[in-house]
């Protein structure tokens, strides 16, 4: 297949559960002016619904061409994107989610925010956020750590709809191969020359959102344990504290030994000190396993996303179908470019 020259911005938008909403975003897209090009790279995300199929009628129609990406099960929201950035070949990025609570409309503005100004990344932030209220407490909560653990510049918002440049993307790609990718902490590792426009949020129209408590956990631990030591120093400074602590109650304990005709008191705050510090070994100890065990699964390589197959619009629109490209099993998460021969898809 011949390669089409590189568009001037790719977004890129994992699917999940999107079916019904991924249309109307593509259209809204698709209908946009932008000055060198679009292309859109969607990846969906093992959605048990009928995303795929719905995508692939996408794909196949005529307008800013689509690569498809059938990611083999669901890896998460950062892992589709990494899958996306791995294929997208414009001089910028943008991400957005597939629910429409990000306006297509903001897409040419933040694209042309990021390129006017020379940024190498552009977040947006929120006048006010449509989600329901325990997910705007948690959205604070991580972005207050964030001030502390990685590199964002101080009350910078992290959003999921940001524009990132070509250098920024490659860098990310090509540096980063473990299966717990943060991409705001990527982000990070690469440049601080970022940028923010304010845009518009609107309330969901169709289902609810996939970002359940437990997504949102462990989307949280990335950031806390992938990219930073502050953990393990609290944890160190937590037994400095306690030490100290301890050694003041035995100093206590033994001078009211000597000078006390009764024997000494305190059997239940005594209990209660053990407990408290039992409880403290046993979270500092449960957060070392939790890197070592990070660690064992990058060292046995698992995958940060596999490649299912890559569909593209064939020759001629769409009446010339797909073409399906099925990536080598023997690559880094199926993100190395290969076509074995197949009859284009109808």
């Amino acid at each position: 297949m011949i390669e089409t020259p590189a568009p001037a911005l790719s977004v890129v938008i994992p699917v999940y559960l999107g079916a019904a909403t991924i249309g109307e975003l593509v259209g809204a897209l698709r209908a946009l002016e932008i000055e060198g090009g679009l292309e859109i790279v969607l990846v969906v995300d093992g959605s048990p619904d009928n995303s795929l199929d719905v995508c692939k009628q996408l794909a196949a129609e005529p307008g800013a061409p689509i690569t498809l990406l059938s990611l083999s099960r669901n890896f998460g929201e950062h892992n589709a994107v990494m899958a996306g950035f791995a294929r997208a070949r414009g001089a910028y990025a943008i991400t957005m989610d597939d629910d429409l609570q990000n306006p297509p409309a903001e897409v040419r503005r933040l694209f042309e925010h990021a390129r006017d100004g020379g940024y190498d990344a552009v977040y947006t932030y929120y006048a006010e956020k449509k989600h329901a209220p325990w997910r705007n407490l948690g959205s604070k909560f991580t972005n207050w750590c964030a001030d502390r653990l990685i590199d964002k510049p101080p009350g910078l918002y992290l959003s999921s709809f940001r524009c990132i440049s070509a250098f920024v993307r490659e860098r990310i790609v090509a540096g980063y191969e473990g299966p717990f990718p943060y991409v705001d902490g990527l982000v990070f590792q690469v440049t601080q020359n970022v940028g923010r426009v304010q845009v518009h949020h609107l309330p969901r129209n169709e289902g609810q959102s996939n970002y359940t408590l437990r997504r949102l956990i462990r989307l949280w631990l990335a950031m806390f344990l992938n990219f930073s030591v502050m953990p393990l120093r609290l944890a160190t400074l937590a037994g400095l504290a306690f030490g100290a602590l301890g050694a003041v109650g035995a100093v206590i304990t033994t001078v009211e030994a000597f000078v006390s005709d009764k024997p000494p008191q305190g059997w239940a705050s005594m209990m209660v000190a053990v407990l408290v510090l039992a409880g403290v070994q046993l979270v500092v100890i449960g957060m070392i396993g939790e890197y070592l065990g990070r660690m064992f699964l990058a060292v046995n390589r698992k995958p940060q996303y596999l490649v299912r197959e890559v569909f593209r619009r064939g020759p001629g629109g769409s009446g010339g179908g797909l073409d399906v490209e099925r990536p080598r099993a023997d690559t880094r998460a199926g993100g190395q470019p290969h076509r074995e021969p197949s009859e284009p898809e109808t």
